[in-house]
């Protein structure tokens, strides 16, 4: 057998226990980097939120007044909410295809297994988004007081399928890249792309003929149960667990891959 098979059929579970037993280190370097990312600033993590403000007040006058919206108050919270939850997921797959190669003094020298890369990672993404979500959420609120109370009652579960496919996604996203440099060309011009067919800045219902676009739309469907959970205070528990169903699978399978490409990973970055 050679090692590289040897690899792809370690176990999956065996790599989620290192990656529970290494959960200390890879959460407190995630924050030392959220922390680093503001050392000398007065506001400090507040800019994560205050940035989203600002573009979701900018771009809901303007493209409020393109479309005529009848209802502000809704599109302000609809944009709002999308855009928060989109911003997310854009930085964690824009980030992903160079992760080994930002580590890659670490990778060449040590033997730590490539999965505490991919969780400091997520784990980073993940404070980003909660720090810049609750401060949105708070401002939104004023337009819509109810989106707390949704989010606790009803958002917990279009979260969690959020919070796991911000996991599972950009690490396949990292293995390719750490394979095909072209990736690192193709995946902004794809979130580019990804961002004006999605219903973000406009209702899924303006699109028409080409509402098909969003029905096979990946990132969306993982968008639009987070934003329809919170504004409506319903949850679509069909679609939800089937999501769910699909996370864990895509993580199992993610897992393997990347055991598959840990001994080639040195000769890659």
């Amino acid at each position: 057998m050679t090692l590289s098979s040897s690899f792809a059929s370690s176990s999956v579970r065996q790599t989620l226990r290192e990656a529970w037993a290494m959960r200390r280190v890879w959460w407190f370097t995630a924050t030392a980097r959220t922390k680093a990312r503001f050392v000398r600033t007065v506001l400090g993590s507040f800019w994560l939120g205050l940035s989203n403000l600002f573009s979701i007040a900018a771009l809901a006058l303007v493209y409020g007044a393109v479309f005529k919206v009848q209802d502000f108050n809704t599109y302000v919270v609809y944009l709002g909410t999308g855009l928060v939850v989109w911003n997310t997921i854009a930085a964690a797959v824009g980030s992903a295809p160079n992760l080994f190669e930002h580590n890659q003094a670490h990778v060449h020298n040590t033997n730590l297994n490539p999965v505490f890369y991919t969780l400091e990672e997520w784990a980073f993404q993940l404070q980003t988004f909660v720090q810049s979500f609750l401060l949105v959420l708070l401002a939104l609120s004023f337009f819509q007081p109810s989106l707390f109370s949704n989010l606790f009652v009803v958002g917990w579960l279009p979260l969690l399928n959020l919070f796991l496919f911000l996991y599972w996604f950009p690490v396949l996203v990292c293995l390719l890249g750490a394979r095909y440099r072209d990736i690192y060309q193709l995946v902004p011009i794809v979130l580019q792309l990804v961002f004006l067919l999605s219903p973000i800045l406009y209702k899924k219902d303006n699109l028409g003929s080409m509402v098909w676009t969003a029905n096979f739309n990946p990132i969306y469907r993982i968008l639009s149960p987070v934003r329809h959970s919170l504004m409506s205070g319903q949850l679509q528990w069909g679609p939800c667990i089937f999501l769910l169903a699909f996370n864990i699978l895509a993580i199992w399978f993610s897992l393997f891959w990347m055991n598959r490409e840990r001994p080639n990973l040195p000769f890659l970055v």
